[in-house]
């Protein structure tokens, strides 16, 4: 647990992220992602996944998310998106990031982690929420997937979303892209309360 302080201190340490200037001193700032299916608020998790969360903010502060979809959907699985924009043209990625799978968070229904290659330090942009509870996405014997935040609100929009049509996008060969895009709007970090 100690090493995995040191590690998380070095990277935000040489991180030089617009993300950390953003509420610097909320440890759980909330965003706001406007869908097509409707809103949905996440509470970030600052203390546990430092790293992650100012870089998901530093993609928030630049209006990267914005107008972008989510490219897959697997019911009672999960939602993912952040990488690509309406015409799926991949978005600017940042650097990738330290993996925070170890830092106590779960997979859990509801719960927002990173999206990442087999390399486990791979995460940049993307992202998806949890639609059922994925113990397997957790650390264990190997790396996991880095939980950084929570839905607070909006679980309605999550139910709509989950029993959206999925096909084999015949343009990109994808699997489990939505039928109808699943578009993200615009995500905004909330005023602190």
């Amino acid at each position: 647990m100690r090493l995995w302080l040191i590690l998380v201190t070095l990277c935000c340490a040489m991180s030089v992220q617009a993300g950390k200037f953003m509420q610097p001193d909320n440890l759980y700032p909330r965003v706001q992602l406007e869908t097509s299916q409707g809103n949905i608020v996440l509470e970030l998790d600052r203390s546990r996944a430092p790293v992650t969360v100012n870089n998901f903010l530093s993609y928030v502060k630049a209006n990267a998310y914005n107008n972008t979809v989510f490219h897959r959907l697997i019911a009672d699985f999960v939602v993912q998106g952040g990488g690509y924009d309406m015409q799926f043209s991949e978005i600017k990625q940042g650097k990738t990031i330290f993996n925070e799978s170890g830092n106590g968070l779960k997979n859990q229904f509801g719960s927002v982690a990173m999206a990442r290659l087999s390399n486990p330090h791979s995460a940049s942009s993307q992202f998806y929420i949890n639609l059922a509870d994925n113990a397997s996405l957790d650390p264990g014997s190997r790396w996991g997937y880095a939980v950084f935040g929570r839905v607070v609100s909006g679980f309605e929009v999550l139910d709509k979303i989950n029993v959206l049509e999925t096909e084999t996008s015949k343009n990109l060969g994808w699997p489990d892209v939505p039928r109808e895009p699943l578009l993200l709007k615009t995500v905004r970090l909330l005023p602190t309360e």
